[in-house]
């Protein structure tokens, strides 16, 4: 009898390790080949012989390296040999060999790398001594087991996705759907799984599938429930007349094939599809990408763009090394020199605690495991420093239970069950591949607690307590086989449960915690969240007083604030984030309570794309916030050039809640300026419903038809109009006698359709407005010129565009107004200073900036210099004023360029750039003598400015009049 393929991915394992480093043919090559053929259970001596000379096709000696009669021939070369002219040496030497004896195979070798020719069907096949261990089926032939075609090698991908998501179509067409479906696929991807990385035998599904179902797939449903059955059931507890065919199928456990669902009805076609999926290499599987795919792939309006709103990788690693992976290699290297130290710290590791509460498909927790495993085996390294290893399982303390996720829907967590037991079969293989000692953790004795619940309604301490299941939540009732802790499993250890009560309990006295809380909760702005979303959100924003103007992702920094005040005062928390609650409004809403709580930042990324290794690319601007009750030894802010770049970390000694160094001072609605400037206000609001605002076209036409218009048609401004230099008009009747209107049946058309509509309105406001319908709604035009400044701006000009208009030109309610405003307004407001200012407090509107005068104008410290500096003021301001005459100077020579046109980093001209560079200098210097290095230096100095001012330090001698201010100013 043949070796079992477990037995021989065992032997594999300790040969792979233990000739990792040969390289020698001369003194290697023979016992390199003995010990390969002991692999499987051959002794080479008695089946073929070493050095068998040969004679070549052009009569020279030849030497087999080995010859198999009849099976294999051997070619060996030293390590990083050419192999192509291995095979022409090998090929030479068939010319010698007898017609019977001639071999099936050749295999050439350097060592690390085997390729293999089939002669009778020509197919190639390579793999290295790494891979041996999960690829020894390759040769199968050796090993005494019929010969299979070698299946295809592709790793696991968006195809494997779509053939998946083709199988659900077809399944679901079927009439099998729901729960029941998701349930079944899940099931099905486990075997996938299971059959290519040694939980079964090698292909024992695929041969299941091919050996015993027809081929028009009528038994198919029967035989795969049977199977189900069988890998819910220990193997002592099995028909003794089970066909032995079947006892490649291990017994599983973790209650995953425990649910009995009904048949599914099968046909060819579908069975073909399940063979393509079969067919594929799923050892390869990728932790971070799978499990959103494969939900993708069960959504047919998601798969169009399979794979695209799923946490990439690259972007979960950005969290979790500043919250706690950085912090334990540091710890590992510094008490890997002492056995004591190490222990303790293993130790420390198999007892960390992880939540994510907003846990999806499991990539955060997939990933945190797989890293942690990777730490584990340096440490284990480090322990045994080289020694023979016996039982390597016994000395891997890491496992799955220690995880813990919640998800409102039932197949993500379904999935993220799974997915975790994959990669802790997976990191299992690296153990083994590591210490050359097979490890396999079947029957499944443990597994991570994934709840389907609404996180914002789940008590999250709860899931920890053995006795407190949620079924509050209907998480026992609904989650089925992915909820381990409805009742006990059939093989769960001394007393244990899958899940939950195989949790080690802690000592009397010992309140379990949450070392970690993590993840990337739901992005719905403020706006754009549903009924359902709200409801479970207004409970918990009511702890900030009740405030609707949060984005949906605030109320997992509060419930985690909440945590770890009611139970892990050390519970560090990392959430993903839309880039707003660290912006505007939301700052002082969120920020306030979160700081007034004890909270601190610890780490955080700056705004940047999220991105995914996958098709389509979700375009979400977010940012990460690390924090805690207990600040870290020390802040890391991770800065980006822009949003594309790459991350730059900063050391920081606070960092603000607008995630730049600096005091935890938060910017306040303001109504009225905090310095002594003009006033800004929003432009005027038509509330016409189109009939008062006219094209050019509009315009002309009015005009020609109705010549006593054209004294009431005006321009109109609105951020559109003034960024890009378009045109509209408007109908501003502001003084307009009835016999004037009159006089205009044109016009009082249009005004009779503004009261029409107006009435119609459902709001009682607006229904107020119909009884004047020839005006505006809200007039707040500038009597004088003004400054006008765009609400909204794109996120890539270094400058937000602000112009001078005169007051007959009509500003809309997408503009603000500065009356008024001076040369050296316009100087600082377009300056770097105020544009550093305005990124780091306003609002956005996607990733475009939007401008507030109650949050950026009304709160920006303006120079305090003609206090400081009395002597100098007068020269300051006007250096301010020559170069903000400058910039003007530099835009009037492109007459027919817009604002867009001119501060388009792609097209800014470079007289307009250089123009701005000196304004940049002129007002720096209003601040202080020494030039700012970067914007984060500007807003550091800003905020500190701020934080003087609102406290009444300055702001006082800032608005005096300037006979005190002199007076102010001898005094010091």
């Amino acid at each position: 009898m043949p070796l079992s393929r477990r037995e021989i991915r065992s032997r594999a394992t300790r040969f792979a390790r233990q000739w990792a480093s040969a390289h020698n043919e001369d003194a290697d090559a023979k016992p390199f080949w003995y010990e390969f053929f002991a692999v499987f259970g051959i002794r080479a001596r008695t089946v073929g012989s070493y050095e068998v000379h040969v004679k070549k096709l052009n009569k020279a000696d030849g030497y087999i390296d080995y010859f198999w009669p009849g099976t294999l021939l051997i070619e060996h070369k030293s390590k990083g040999r050419d192999l192509d002219r291995a095979f022409t040496q090998a090929n030479d030497y068939l010319h010698g060999i007898k017609e019977h004896e001639k071999p099936r195979y050749l295999l050439v070798s350097d060592f690390a790398r085997f390729v293999l020719r089939d002669l009778e069907s020509g197919t190639v096949t390579e793999l290295t001594l790494d891979e041996l261990p999960q690829r020894t089926e390759v040769f199968d032939f050796i090993a005494g087991y019929e010969a299979r075609p070698v299946r295809e090698q592709d790793p696991v991908n968006i195809r494997a996705a779509e053939l998946m998501g083709r199988l659900h179509d077809e399944l679901k067409a079927t009439g099998y759907e729901g729960r029941t479906l998701e349930v079944y696929l899940v099931r099905l991807l486990f075997i996938l799984f299971a059959d290519d990385t040694g939980i079964f035998e090698r292909d024992a599904f695929y041969n299941f599938v091919v050996d015993q179902t027809r081929e028009d797939g009528t038994d198919l449903g029967p035989q795969l429930a049977r199977l189900f059955q069988l890998l819910n059931t220990p193997e002592d507890r099995r028909p003794k007349t089970l066909d032995e065919r079947l006892t490649d199928f291990k017994y599983i456990n973790g209650r995953l094939f425990e649910e009995h669902i009904p048949l599914a009805e099968w046909d060819g076609a579908m069975r073909v599809t399940l063979l393509e999926c079969a067919s594929l290499d799923w050892a390869t599987i990728s932790p971070a990408i799978f499990g959103a795919l494969f939900q993708s792939a069960m959504d047919a309006k998601l798969r169009r763009n399979l794979g695209a709103h799923y946490t990439s990788e690259q972007n979960i690693l950005k969290l979790i090394k500043p919250l706690f992976l950085d912090d334990l290699w540091a710890e590992f290297e510094r008490v890997k020199s002492s056995r004591d130290k190490l222990r303790r710290f293993h130790d420390k590791l198999a007892n960390l605690r992880f939540l994510d509460p907003a846990c999806g498909c499991g990539n955060f927790l997939v990933i945190t495991y797989r890293e942690l495993r990777e730490l584990e085996i340096a440490v284990l390294r480090a322990l045994l420093k080289g020694q023979q290893v016996v039982d390597v399982d016994k000395l891997v303390l890491l496992n799955v239970d220690r995880f813990y996720g919640i998800e409102i829907e039932e197949f993500p967590a379904q999935i993220a069950q799974v997915a975790l037991w994959l990669v802790d079969h997976q990191m299992n293989m690296r153990i083994s591949a590591a210490f050359g000692e097979y490890m396999v953790r079947i029957p499944l004795r443990k597994s991570a607690t994934i709840v389907c619940a609404n996180a914002l309604r789940t008590d999250w301490q709860g899931l920890l307590s053995p006795q407190s299941s949620l079924r509050s939540a209907g998480a026992a009732e609904q989650l089925g086989p992915a909820h381990p802790e409805s009742h006990q499993g059939h093989d769960a250890g001394i007393g244990e449960t899958p899940g939950l009560r195989s949790q080690s309990l802690p000592a009397p006295g010992v309140t379990i915690r949450y070392d970690y809380i993590l993840g990337n909760p739901p992005f719905s702005g403020k706006k754009e969240q549903s009924a359902e979303q709200k409801a479970a959100a207004a409970p918990v924003f009511m702890l900030l007083g009740g405030t609707a103007s949060l984005d949906f992702v605030a109320a997992w920094f509060v419930k985690a604030t909440e945590y770890v005040k009611a139970h892990g005062d050390a519970t560090r928390c990392a959430f993903v984030a839309t880039n707003s609650i660290t912006q505007g409004e939301q700052v002082g809403e969120l920020w306030g309570w979160m700081l007034s709580s004890g909270m601190h930042i610890d780490f955080a990324h700056q705004t940047f794309r999220w991105s995914n290794e996958a098709r389509g690319v979700a375009a979400v601007h977010c940012v990460i916030i690390g924090f805690s009750k207990y600040p870290a030894s020390r802040r890391r802010l991770f800065t980006y050039k822009d949003v594309n770049a790459s991350p730059e970390e900063v050391a920081c000694t606070n960092i603000s809640p607008y995630l730049v160094e600096g005091a935890d001072v938060i910017v306040k609605r303001r109504t009225t300026p905090l310095c002594s400037v003009p006033g800004i206000q929003k432009g005027s609001e038509a509330t016409d419903f189109g009939h008062l605002i006219l094209s050019p076209e509009e315009k002309a036409a009015l005009v020609n038809a109705e010549p006593n218009a054209r004294r009431w048609l005006r321009r109109i401004i609105g951020g559109e109009e003034l960024i890009n230099g378009t045109q509209r008009w408007c109908l501003w009747l502001v003084g307009a006698t009835p016999q004037e209107l009159k006089g205009m049946p044109l016009v009082l058309e249009r005004v009779e359709r503004v009261r029409r509509d107006r009435l119609a309105s459902g709001k009682a406001r607006t229904r107020e407005w119909a009884s004047r319908p020839y005006l505006f709604s809200e007039d707040r035009q500038p009597v004088r010129s003004y400054l006008a400044i765009p609400k909204v701006s794109s996120e890539r000009r270094p400058i937000m565009p602000i112009d001078y208009v005169k007051a007959e030109v009509i500003a809309s309610g997408s503009v603000l107004t500065v009356q008024g405003g001076s040369l050296y307004h316009f100087g600082v407001m377009t300056s770097s200073m105020h544009m550093a200012w305005m990124r780091a407090v306003c609002g956005r509107m996607k990733s475009d900036y939007q401008y507030s005068a109650s949050i950026v104008y009304n709160n920006f410290p303006w120079p305090e210099a003609p206090t400081a500096l009395p002597r100098q003021a007068g020269a300051q301001k006007q250096a301010v004023e020559q170069a903000a005459q400058g910039v003007l100077d530099a835009r009037a020579q492109f007459p027919t360029a817009s604002l867009a046109d001119l501060y388009d980093p792609l097209t800014m001209p470079p007289n307009l750039v250089k123009a701005h560079q000196a304004l940049d200098k002129a007002v720096d210097k209003c601040y202080r003598a020494q030039p700012f290095q970067s914007d984060a230096k500007r807003v550091e100095w800003l905020f500190e400015l701020y934080e003087k001012y609102s406290a009444g330090l300055l702001a006082a001698s800032a608005k005096a009049p300037a006979g005190r201010r002199k007076k102010a100013a001898a005094k010091r």
